[in-house]
């Protein structure tokens, strides 16, 4: 009986018992081989140190850089066997260094932790790939502002609520999304400003009494110091935190530009059109086309917030110093890092690739009484209205061009006048989209001229 029920206790994928479990839960190298070069990196540098500061011999010291670079190698070229059994990238490649160079693979871990090892390459790869991201999303700017400037004078309704405001240029439209993607850029940096410390020394949590240079191993791992205090190094993630931060909210922008770009495609609006390389077809209507990636990219906003929500909720109840806990950190930062720069490759590729609908963009510019707001603007200018006694002119001049089922500016002097008689023949002037747009000189605004001098800005700053 007791045999029976320890079978059905066990069974399934845990067959072989307690062992089984403890192995899968305990084991991290499934993810965190991808930790594999960062590793080898600080193991480099951490055994140049011990070498230069007499804590191991210089021929140990080359029988591990030779060991560490075989290594690199045999997992780069796809030959290195990685086991589940020695649970983590640190002990896979350790224990493949004492297979290749003897007993002196052992003395690289001398003065250092598993708890600042992985605290030291975990920083070091989401380093990489804040640089990585910097980079990429210069390049969507850049395709960002190739569009501005192809579309400074095109025009487009400008909403709020989804609703048509007033006459704007694509030009300008585009740019805001420039802005949003420069404070990205610019929050990437400041993270990588403030991960830029080496924990490598801090040990388990209170350091070593070799002899050891924290600042000679933070010098060759290109960090501008040693962190200054030893729990604080192995017991937080923040860096991550800000990592993933950092990614949702750029992750947002990207979302509203894919929202955008949804809502351009569909005949009812018909602004934009996206080739074939970023579409699919339907399975049963052949007359459609649908903007799957654009789509995509608003769906893989979900995930990277739900990876910021993962971590800042392991990390919240932990007492110093290091927790088994931390363990999980690095799968929702690995798949929250590939997403976001697969929806960052996707955006600049939509973006480059849209045909932008001019004509459309331009008729759906002047409809919904979008130059509304420049009557009023001129009464209050030109005839000295307060704005409010000018707000209700133009909404009375409004009502009466949905009545007669025309533009503002078909509707006749005459008929203008009998609602105020301070308006003259001079108010069309205001009254077209295109002067809509050429009046608003403001700086910000979406004049063509001013979107064309915010382009040259910007392509200076990239």
């Amino acid at each position: 009986m007791t045999g029976k029920s320890s079978n059905q206790m066990w069974g399934g994928r845990f067959a072989s018992g307690p062992d089984a479990i403890m192995e899968d839960i305990n084991a991290s190298i499934d993810f965190d081989r991808k930790l594999f070069a960062q590793d080898i990196r600080g193991s480099l540098a951490h055994a140049d140190m011990l070498a230069d500061n007499g804590i191991i011999s210089v021929e140990d010291r080359d029988k591990i850089t030779h060991g560490l670079n075989t290594i690199l190698s045999e997992i780069e070229a796809g030959t290195f066997e990685f086991s589940r059994r020695l649970e983590d990238i640190h002990m896979n490649i350790e224990a493949r260094l004492a297979d290749l160079i003897g007993p002196a693979a052992g003395r690289l871990h001398t003065a250092r932790s598993r708890n600042d090892q992985i605290a030291l390459d975990f920083r070091l790869w989401v380093r990489d790939e804040l640089q990585r991201m910097e980079s990429a999303l210069a390049g969507l700017m850049a395709a960002l502002l190739d569009r501005a400037e192809q579309h400074a004078d095109t025009a487009m309704p400008g909403f709020t609520h989804l609703q048509t405001a007033q006459p704007v240029t694509f030009g300008h439209h585009c740019m805001a999304y420039v802005e949003m993607f420069a404070r990205d850029r610019s929050r990437a940096r400041d993270a990588l400003a403030r991960l830029d410390e080496c924990p490598l020394g801090a040990a388990a949590l209170a350091g070593t009494g070799f002899p050891i240079d924290r600042h000679h191993t933070a010098r060759a791992l290109a960090f501008s110091a040693p962190t200054r205090n030893s729990i604080d190094s192995v017991s937080d993630r923040d860096f991550a935190l800000e990592f993933l931060a950092f990614a949702a909210i750029c992750g947002t922008h990207l979302s509203r530009l894919a929202e955008e770009i949804v809502i351009w495609s569909t005949p009812q609006f018909g602004f934009v059109r996206l080739s074939d390389a970023f579409s699919t077809g339907s399975s049963i209507m052949p007359q459609k086309k649908n903007p799957d990636a654009a789509e995509l990219v608003r769906a893989k906003t979900g995930r990277i917030n739900g990876a910021l929500i993962a971590l800042l909720t392991i990390m919240k109840g932990l007492p110093l110093a290091y927790s088994k806990d931390m363990q999980e950190d690095k799968e929702q930062v690995f798949d929250a890092a590939e997403t976001l720069e697969l929806a960052i490759a996707a955006m600049a590729g939509m973006v480059e690739d849209m045909q932008v609908l001019e004509k459309t963009m331009q008729a759906a510019a002047g409809s919904g009484y979008t130059t509304a707001t420049d009557l009023a603007d001129w009464l209050v200018r030109e005839a000295g209205l307060p704005f409010r006694e000018a707000h209700h002119v133009t909404g009375t001049a409004v009502a009466l061009a949905e009545r007669q089922q025309c533009d503002l500016a078909e509707l006749p002097l005459e008929a203008l006048k009998k609602i105020s008689p301070a308006i003259t023949e001079d108010v069309f002037s205001v009254l077209s989209v295109d002067a809509s747009l050429a009046s608003r000189t403001s700086f910000g605004g979406t004049a063509p001229q001013n979107v064309r001098e915010q382009i040259a800005w910007w392509r200076k700053q990239l």
